[in-house]
Order: C-alpha cells, then structure tokens, then sequence
C-alpha cells in the first residue's frame, strides 16, 4: 500500500478533489504541469509553497489511480 501522507481530500475544498497537503493544488493539476513537459523544478519555481515530494506523491497517486487489470474473455461460440 502507497504511504501518500501529502494527498488531502476535503469536500469544502475544490469540491473534494484530491490535493496537496489541504491547498488548493489539486493532482490533476500537477500532473497536467508534467505531462506538458514541465520539469520538477519549473513547478517548484512557479508554486513555490511545493515540495519536491508533493509532486512524487502526485504522480504516484496518479499511477495508482492508472493501473488496471486486463482481463482476457473467450468468446462465445
């Protein structure tokens, strides 16, 4: 089990969504941030109030929430 002690969920913030430490960072957010080409740093750089082990937590959120399982059918005949 992933120990994502950073990741808040609060119904009276951004609607609940899942975010960083109870601001209004959600994980979306920084996900987005990375998956268009911003670096660690440039994210830190620009929300300043992050760690680098908020946008870890982030992304191993993110993966978890990805992972699926395939599940082969036969088909019927």
């Amino acid at each position: 089990m992933l120990k994502l002690d950073r990741i808040t969920f609060d119904p009276n913030i951004m609607g609940g969504r899942a975010c960083i430490r109870g601001m209004r960072v959600t994980v979306s957010l920084i996900v987005n941030l990375v998956a268009n080409g911003m670096t660690s740093e440039e994210i830190i750089e620009a929300y300043p109030y992050l760690e680098l082990d908020d946008i870890r937590q982030a992304l191993q959120y993110a993966a978890w929430l990805a992972e699926e399982t395939v599940h082969t059918v036969e088909p019927v005949t």
